[in-house]
């Protein structure tokens, strides 16, 4: 299948990923990923301090259609964090 074949992610595109209602929204780029070393759970959020209530489960292929640059982030390490200013800038990992 094609999408496999493009897909940057170690994951499958079915995985289960956390996100924040901001961006769902599209008001709010990627701006903080976190690739967990306990559970191995990718999240991706907008900065912001959020509820329970704004967290969001989505698959990692939704995510990645809406902002392809995280594609840039794909091999991030358990673990690992990684933070950009806003849309346009680069990826600091930490």
């Amino acid at each position: 299948m094609n999408l496999f074949k493009k897909f940057p992610f170690k994951d499958k595109p079915n995985t289960a990923v956390i996100t924040c209602v901001h961006i769902l929204n599209e008001k709010q780029p990627i701006l903080y990923v976190s690739h967990d070393a306990d559970d191995g759970c990718w999240q991706f959020l907008c900065g912001r301090e959020h509820s329970v209530e704004e967290s969001k489960i989505v698959a990692l292929e939704e995510i990645y259609e809406m902002d392809k640059s995280i594609k840039k982030i794909a091999n991030l390490d358990y673990g690992k964090k990684a933070y950009r200013k806003d849309k346009n800038s680069k990826w600091s990992i930490q």
